[in-house]
């Protein structure tokens, strides 16, 4: 065998063994929950030793953005700026709406558990940043201003939160399409200015 081949068979294996740890911590973060997950419970269900995990992830959060990565590159957010085309905005806001409680049904399981143990860490910024330009894509063809406008703003984000969607639908008992009737009366009514 060559020099190059054997490298490029060892580098393979280093792939393999690596995407493994990701994908026990992914289903370990979304069965216990990322902060009752330790690098030992990962090395078990990869079948790797712990110095394994480090030696391709030196801390957590290197793993964490590694999960998160590969998580939303399987489940990807819903793209609020294909909704700019639609200029109703109840069609928009309804079509928005529809999408996000498609996610959030999607991928409860794993949110769910790490909003509730790690809603605040930094690798969530991203997550929390696409749910406020959510509520600017939604908010846009509403005419609310001043006061009304940030009446709507608020409502927009409590209609796109998860932690909304959850209690409406899980507590509630509500189907999607309650559930996003509630929240259009809850928005529009913020709308002062009118549509």
């Amino acid at each position: 065998m060559t020099r190059p081949y054997r490298l490029k068979q060892r580098a393979k294996r280093q792939d393999q063994t690596r995407q493994k740890i990701v994908d026990a911590a992914i289903a370990l973060h979304q069965t216990k929950g990322p902060a009752a997950t330790s690098m030992a419970d990962i090395a078990a269900k990869a079948k790797v030793g712990r110095v394994t995990v480090y030696r391709h992830f030196p801390d957590e959060t290197a793993l964490t953005r590694a999960c998160s990565g590969q998580y939303f590159s399987e489940n990807p957010l819903p793209d609020p700026t294909a909704w700019l085309a639609i200029a109703d905005a109840r069609t928009r806001l309804r079509h928005g709406l529809r999408e996000s409680y498609a996610f959030h049904r999607r991928t409860e399981a794993m949110i769910g558990r790490v909003l509730a143990d790690a809603r605040d860490h930094p690798v969530m910024v991203p997550y929390h940043e696409h749910w406020q330009r959510t509520v600017e894509v939604l908010a846009a063809p509403f005419r609310a201003k001043g006061q009304a406008r940030k009446l709507l703003d608020a409502a927009l984000a409590v209609a796109v939160s998860f932690d909304t969607w959850r209690t409406l639908v899980r507590d509630r008992g509500l189907t999607d399409d309650q559930a996003i009737a509630v929240m259009l009366r809850l928005t529009c009514d913020c709308d002062e200015g009118g549509t």
